[in-house]
């Protein structure tokens, strides 16, 4: 009997040992804790650092190494879908700069400006600088036939687009995506800042007068040039129906060039071609431009051709004749056409 009181007893203070210890740990392993997160609150984390304001920074990297100069470019959805044979307006347009003469290097300046999320995703996987435009309480992102309400209204949103980017500070080349780029631009235009702006024409006949097409301009950014950008694009307001380049047009008629002491340059046709008005020397065009045609896949197929007249001259320097642009001449009379929406 007191053999087994005994080892009672020990088995009890064994017991009460065992949980005094358990308690100790549980304590001390908590109150460790506990200063580990008292220790790590105190902690000053750096902040978060914020990426640039995303337009800026597109912009300095596209204008990096330019003379401050972006090259600018605006695509919809149907400027990147395909149109007969696989084909994509983009296509044609990024091909002619790996084409033309001097003209890849210029691909690390271009910034393509998408009006819907299709258009940016595929500027994106291209891994070309791009920036998708707010385009809130409007749908850009089918095509926009020539004259349409929808074709005016992205005019007008582009124009103040380029107009935020001039008050940047940056200079801007913009080009419509229907202008393959056969040659190295910059090397035509005069580079030395005494003037304002240089444009292309659809026609050389300065007796009809310059009549400017703003699908290819060159705008340098000063207190001139944003103040005629402000001023058009207001104009807006007291011109519906018309399209932007009718309003610059009636800007440079009434004086108002002048006014502002613009200094402004018309581009020959010869070097600055299109539709309107072919260059009669291939060993001198820069651009063409699929002006004077009415919708999309006319303007693919007839510029198709003018990228293959283009090789055969590279590769000849012998043939020095266009095709005839057969399918945009005929879009005009083409009234059963339903663009895709």
């Amino acid at each position: 009997m007191p053999l087994c009181n005994d080892s009672s007893r020990n088995h009890a203070v064994a017991v009460a040992l065992l949980f005094t210890g358990a308690l100790y740990i549980f304590f001390s392993t908590r109150s460790n804790s506990d200063t580990i997160s008292t220790h790590l609150q105190n902690i000053n984390i750096p902040q978060p650092v914020f990426p640039q304001e995303e337009l800026g920074a597109v912009l300095e990297s596209a204008a990096a190494g330019n003379n401050n100069t972006v090259i600018i470019a605006l695509v919809n959805r149907a400027y990147v879908e395909e149109v007969g044979e696989g084909r994509t307006m983009l296509d044609l347009f990024l091909g002619s700069f790996w084409e033309g003469e001097g003209t890849i290097p210029l691909l690390d300046h271009l910034l393509l400006v998408a009006t819907d999320q299709t258009a940016y995703d595929r500027c994106r996987f291209r891994k070309l600088h791009c920036y998708k435009m707010d385009t809130k309480g409007v749908d850009l992102a089918g095509e926009k036939v020539f004259m349409s309400a929808g074709f005016i209204e992205m005019m007008w949103r582009r124009t103040h687009f380029l107009l935020d980017v001039l008050r940047r500070g940056y200079h801007i080349l913009f080009t419509d995506t229907d202008v393959l780029w056969l040659r190295n631009p910059f090397s035509r235009l005069s580079n030395n800042g005494s003037l304002d702006m240089q444009i292309s024409v659809d026609s050389n006949n300065v007796e009809a007068g310059h009549l400017i097409n703003t699908g290819f301009f060159h705008v340098r950014s000063n207190n001139k040039t944003i103040s005629l950008f402000h001023k058009w694009y207001d104009m807006r307001l007291n011109s519906p129906g018309v399209k932007e380049q009718d309003v610059l047009q009636k800007l440079l008629a009434t004086g108002f060039f002048d006014q502002l002491g613009l200094n402004v340059a018309f581009l020959n046709t010869t070097q600055f071609s299109g539709f309107c008005e072919d260059s009669p020397d291939m060993g001198a065009v820069t651009t063409v431009h699929a002006n004077c045609c009415r919708h999309i896949p006319a303007k693919v197929f007839d510029l198709t051709l003018v990228l293959s007249d283009w090789k055969s001259y590279k590769a000849s320097h012998v043939n020095d004749k266009w095709s005839p642009h057969h399918k945009c001449g005929s879009s005009w009379k083409d009234n059963h056409y339903v663009p895709k929406t």
